[in-house]
């Protein structure tokens, strides 16, 4: 690997997390950070981070990387080579005209979630009060195509070529309702029953009974249609466990321990990776705690990984929760109302802990697709939806970067609520398997 010296009057742990983002994850080099000026002299070249030198690569610095805390800080919008940049300069001495390194570390540390702001109806920071939103880019991944751009500059500076970083697929799932009307217990059926006679469904009320008579498959259960589907394409999914202990407005699975729902869990560990889905009102260290616990001793696995339910993504406040229960790696960095990069990236990253300033050791896996976001939120068609995901994907591939996607089994089934996506979505992975890097099983 070869090894790039970065030179900076003076360093900070935010600076740190950027760099070894940056060139040893992204770039896939090593650095060596120097402070000394005159250590400079004999090099041919280096990159060179808030002073310009005439054998560097250099970067201005707007000053972010030396606060604590999270005072706001103006992110002054700029353009570089045809894309769209954040703190721009006003020096034109400098090899790049914006502070890329702050850009990065306050998309990546979402900065700007610490801020005050008023939650959505789910508690959540909303998309549309995102710098990236505002400014038109949430459908792009702007880090990756700043890294992407700033490696070939680097490589036409360095005189040496970068290896390209390769595309990776990574299909994930959200099992949130097993099934449509099977094992529901007589006193959620009856109910189903009657809202459906006073809404005049008759159409539900003839499915339900079909599928209670066993005449009929429940229209949420793709799973088996799945596994078939990643054995054709090869691919090792990650699956996502709604493993609430009580039924809620919006937690309506079955129990855990329900023999049919321990079915459905070992049979998703055979196909691939299994994951923590804490329920709606999972919001302290014991109920996460009983719900791993739960899918641990059901799944005969370690709970490593998760996502979390409605995309309830508090920051910090989830990171926190997850790493005092042993989470290592979270798939929630995304919108649940918009489609789109919620951190300007398909890349994983380290969260970065803003209040007390240190690095963690939770990776974060950014998604920019999910499904009932497409359908419930912006109302796409299978048609329209795809056509979105797809022209994100591009610009991942382009970059070298990570799509990683959110679906659910029911809407992949066959009711017809969703008709047409399970198509949709058999072609999308038909054509992403001559494009994906299989990676290994967490």
């Amino acid at each position: 690997m070869d090894t790039i010296v970065v030179y900076s009057a003076q360093t900070s742990n935010r600076l740190k997390y950027v760099l070894d983002w940056l060139i040893r994850e992204r770039l896939q080099l090593d650095y060596t950070l120097t402070h000394n000026i005159d250590a400079l002299n004999d090099l041919p070249f280096f990159i060179s981070y808030g002073k310009t030198f005439s054998n560097s690569l250099s970067l201005p610095d707007t000053g972010l990387l030396w606060k604590t805390g999270k005072e706001t800080v103006d992110t002054a919008v700029g353009k570089w080579n045809e894309l769209p940049v954040l703190f721009a300069a006003q020096s034109k001495d400098y090899t790049l005209p914006f502070d890329m390194l702050s850009g990065i570390f306050f998309l990546l540390s979402r900065y700007e979630e610490y801020y005050s702001f008023k939650p959505d109806k789910h508690g959540r920071f909303p998309a549309t009060q995102s710098v990236l939103y505002k400014n038109g880019w949430l459908m792009r991944p702007v880090v990756d195509e700043w890294v992407e751009t700033f490696k070939k500059v680097l490589q036409e500076r360095y005189g040496h070529p970068i290896a390209a970083t390769p595309f990776l697929f990574r299909p994930t799932y959200d099992i949130d309702m097993a099934y449509s009307h099977l094992h529901k217990g007589a006193g959620r059926i009856v109910g189903a029953y009657m809202r459906a006679l006073l809404k005049g469904d008759v159409k539900q009320i003839s499915e339900r009974t079909q599928v209670l008579k066993n005449k009929q498959k429940d229209p949420f259960d793709s799973f088996r249609w799945l596994r078939q589907l990643h054995r054709e394409y090869d691919y090792k999914p990650l699956y996502f466990v709604l493993s609430a202990l009580r039924t809620t407005p919006f937690d309506k699975n079955i129990h855990p321990e329900h023999p049919a729902m321990m079915r459905v869990i070992k049979n998703l560990v055979k196909d691939g990776t299994i994951g923590i889905h804490p329920s709606y009102f999972a919001d302290n260290e014991e109920k996460v705690s009983k719900e791993i616990k739960i899918l641990e001793r059901v799944s005969g696995k370690k709970m490593g990984i998760s996502r979390q339910h409605y995309i309830k993504m508090h920051i910090p406040n989830t990171c926190r929760l997850l790493i005092s229960n042993h989470i290592h790696e979270d798939y929630s960095m995304g919108y649940g109302s918009h489609l789109g990069f919620r951190a300007g990236t398909g890349s994983s990253l380290f969260w970065y802990d803003l209040e007390q300033e240190t690095i963690t050791a939770l990776r974060i896996h950014p998604f920019c697709f999910m499904d009932t976001t497409a359908h419930y939120e912006s109302r796409l068609s299978p048609t329209e939806a795809f056509e979105k995901l797809n022209a994100m994907s591009k610009l991942l591939e382009k970059t070298g970067s990570t799509l990683t996607t959110v679906f659910h089994n029911f809407s992949l089934g066959t009711s017809s609520e969703w008709r047409g996506w399970r198509q949709a979505y058999e072609q999308f992975m038909q054509e992403k398997t001559l494009q994906h890097t299989p990676e290994s099983v967490i």
